[in-house]
């Protein structure tokens, strides 16, 4: 997903301080030559120093494809050796995965269960978000360089993206995990807590009161962490990288039944595939994470990761290892439903929140593009 520099100035910079221009001696280019269009059958790459701020990645010193770019120049860019090229590979190629995955899983499954049948409403939810997420960002990094404004753009509706699969994630975690956990079972928990606290008080209210509030609280982390991922694109935000990683954290512990479900219980030994899947995603995110963070390996030696292996490259391989055990033990989950559902999800509940919160996260994202000063910023 598209990433920002901080701005540039002492103890910011995106290169190191030995970088051309860092001492004063050599003046940077002037933004018209820099942007002067070369011919069309050559179009060079530029060094950091030759294109607009918002568009230095830190510790990337080369390899950055002229502003503006036509379509048909950024769709080609994609099989050339350009800063931005694995980006789009390391999230276009899940994205085929994922699209096959879902057509057999939805088409060619061999159940019973057609694909328009409200059980599977919550995979529906699910599976456009899956797929949203790699789609935005393979856009994004492709055509980032049409113009600042688009550019701008796509950068909103990256963010946006994540959340809506975040929020999706949580539908189908929602109908297909949470029902099976004995730890959202008011008839398990309540002899649990007096036998092992000695508290005499019935779980059934607050487990009833938990699954009242999950999506709503959901939905409202799903707008709030677009908004500040948006906002981390102002100069008030000196670390974006490390705010965009951990709002996006957030939507996470949804997830926490299950976890907590693994420490009280044996979640180990009634759902192997669950406990196995499920922690080794958050490793995949851990790691994921890590790279997102620290910009490692660029940071140890820049310019020498400008085209294949940096940061942001192995933050892509990452995530979709995690999406890809996530999709693994969903898919269990759905199995386990479809023995013995205990309702059918109503379209309200499922698509009908989707689709509000695609009216909401476009509502953020106009407001953030309407900022007259956007394109001052990084």
């Amino acid at each position: 997903m598209p990433r920002r520099l901080q701005p540039r100035g002492v103890g910011t910079k995106g290169p190191p301080a030995t970088a051309a221009g860092a001492s004063g001696a050599t003046p940077r280019p002037h933004r018209a030559a820099a942007a002067a269009d070369p011919p069309k059958s050559a179009t060079p790459l530029l060094r950091w120093d030759e294109v607009p701020d918002d568009f230095v990645e830190c510790f990337i010193l080369s390899g950055y494809r002229r502003l503006p770019c036509t379509a048909q120049e950024c769709l080609a860019s994609v099989l050339k050796p350009t800063n931005e090229t694995l980006n789009f590979w390391t999230h276009f190629i899940p994205l085929l995965l994922f699209l096959s995955k879902f057509c057999r899983l939805f088409f060619l499954s061999g159940r019973d269960v057609p694909f328009h049948h409200p059980w599977l409403l919550p995979l529906w939810c699910y599976a456009s978000g899956v797929l949203l997420t790699f789609a935005m960002s393979c856009t994004a990094h492709v055509f980032s360089c049409l113009s600042l404004r688009l550019r701008a753009a796509f950068f909103y509706l990256d963010y946006a993206s994540i959340s809506y699969y975040g929020f999706g994630s949580t539908v189908a975690y929602y109908y297909y995990l949470l029902p099976g956990l004995s730890l959202l079972d008011a008839r398990v928990m309540t002899p649990y807590v007096q036998q092992r606290l000695g508290w005499h008080v019935d779980c059934s209210r607050l487990i009833s009161a938990y699954r009242a509030l999950v999506l709503p609280v959901a939905f409202v982390l799903a707008v709030a962490c677009t908004v500040a991922c948006c906002k981390s694109r102002t100069d008030w935000c000196a670390y974006p990288f490390a705010l965009r990683t951990f709002v996006f954290i957030m939507p996470l512990s949804m997830a926490c039944p299950i976890m907590l479900e693994s420490w009280l219980f044996d979640l180990r030994g009634e759902n192997p595939t669950l406990f196995v899947h499920f922690y080794r995603r958050y490793f995949w995110l851990v790691v994921a994470a890590f790279f997102n963070v620290s910009k490692i390996p660029e940071r140890i030696q820049p310019g020498l990761f400008d085209i294949i292996g940096h940061s942001h490259q192995l933050f892509h391989i990452f995530t979709f290892l995690s999406i890809y055990d996530q999709v693994y033990y969903v898919e269990e989950g759905l199995h386990q439903f479809l023995k013995a559902p205990p309702a059918a999800p109503t379209f309200l509940g499922t698509v009908g929140y989707m689709l509000l919160l695609v009216i909401c996260l476009g509502l953020v994202i106009r407001k953030f593009l309407n900022v007259s000063e956007f394109c001052c910023k990084k």
